[in-house]
């Protein structure tokens, strides 16, 4: 081995090795780099700690003045829905199930000496539809207990409205999950009582979520035979910049609620931002790794006598290519090291400014962009020994 590194080491361009180290360099890092930003910054924009988050829409039937006073039906009928679910734009459709009879909630909090009670009322959707854990999210009516998934906008508002106002203590997630409710049910001549309970805190969904099970119960039991048409959907979108849906819904008359189509989009541009920054430092990456190839031809034809004279002396290929093997693993294993501790550097400088802008901001897991750095090393060394193998298989040929 010793003789075929002194004919690699003779014919060594540290040129062309430098530039393909600095080249791969580069390219791993952008790589790398855009895919931790990525997960870093996604629940900025999605809420949840998701690669490939799923674009949601909430929309209804625009309300204008003259039809809200003639009292224009504004919930959607099944053809309507079904053609809505025809519309390439759309990967899925969700109803929204309204309760149909009077519901009453008291809080409290003996402690702190605090008492509440309202009429309100109750919508359900599919489980898909919802963005918090649901392995708690069921309903069984000989337990007497309901789920309930609020707004977070709800608790904002408690905190910074109500409780700042009157002075009273200001309530956590983890605190109003202890908090008793209790829920009273009428309708059909019919009243029951049920034990409430806060399951968790919605960024998407504006509304007081139940179970499907139960609403579907509910409304069975408190308001038999009456007819219930949703009011609101929510649509799995591929795209919510696609022109094609906004021209529908301008067609139809309806239109997204709260925002949601704009935050999708930036949803959408961000993980194309993010395609992009990659995809630029894969080219490099590609173009770098095409380089060290060239570099290794080039190294092995100008060693071709000698190599073939290794050959015919007995030499395998195998022993001929091993010195290649280990020059290719070496550089590239390099470029790894240093461009994951590079990245991990990086992140922790953006990650300190964007806490400083949101400081409730987890981030993404480095493992993420530290698999996809092993995983290119991997395949990068596999096609290197592939390559070499054939170049000196080629030269043995030859004999």
């Amino acid at each position: 081995m010793k003789i075929v590194w002194k004919l690699l080491r003779h014919h060594l361009s540290v040129g062309q090795l430098t530039g393909f180290f600095l080249a791969n360099l580069v390219g791993l890092i952008i790589v790398l780099l855009g895919i931790q930003l990525y997960c870093d910054v996604l629940p900025l924009m999605a809420g949840r700690d998701s690669l490939l988050k799923k674009e949601y829409i909430v929309v209804g039937k625009r309300i204008t003045a003259l039809g809200g006073l003639v009292r224009q039906s504004h919930t959607f009928s099944t053809e309507e829905i079904e053609e809505l679910r025809r519309q390439p734009f759309a990967q899925s459709v969700g109803l929204f199930t309204p309760s149909r009879f009077k519901v009453t909630a008291g809080v409290g909090m003996e402690q702190a000496g605090i008492r509440l009670s309202t009429e309100m009322f109750f919508e359900a959707v599919p489980d898909e539809f919802i963005d918090t854990d649901t392995h708690q999210w069921d309903f069984q009516e000989e337990e007497g207990v309901v789920p309930i998934i609020l707004p977070r906008s709800y608790l904002s508002l408690y905190n910074f409205g109500f409780a700042q106002n009157r002075r009273l203590p200001k309530l956590s997630e983890g605190v109003l999950g202890m908090i008793r409710m209790e829920v009273t049910l009428r309708g059909a001549g019919q009243t029951a009582q049920y034990r409430g309970r806060i399951a968790g805190f919605s960024n998407r969904l504006n509304t007081i979520l139940v179970p499907q099970k139960f609403i579907d119960w509910a409304n069975r039991t408190f308001a038999p035979g009456e007819r219930i048409e949703p009011a609101r959907l929510i649509i799995e979108v591929k795209n919510p910049a696609d022109p094609a849906l906004q021209a529908y819904f301008k067609a139809k008359g309806y239109e997204a609620e709260g925002g949601a189509q704009d935050a999708g989009k930036v949803s959408y541009l961000l993980r194309v931002a993010a395609g992009v920054v990659t995809g630029i430092g894969g080219l490099i990456s590609l173009l770098a790794f095409y380089v060290l190839l060239l570099s290794v031809f080039l190294l092995l034809q100008k060693n071709s006598t000698n190599l073939k004279n290794l050959l015919l002396i007995g030499y395998s290929p195998a022993q001929v290519a091993r010195p290649y093997y280990r020059l290719t693993w070496s550089l590239s294993l390099c470029v790894l090291l240093l461009a994951e501790g590079v990245v991990c550097a990086m992140r922790m400088v953006y990650m300190a400014r964007l806490r400083e802008l949101f400081p409730t901001l987890e981030g993404g897991t480095l493992w993420i962009s530290l698999a996809a750095g092993v995983v290119i090393f991997l395949v990068s060394s596999l096609i290197n020994m592939v390559c070499i193998h054939r170049k000196v298989q080629s030269l043995f040929s030859q004999q």
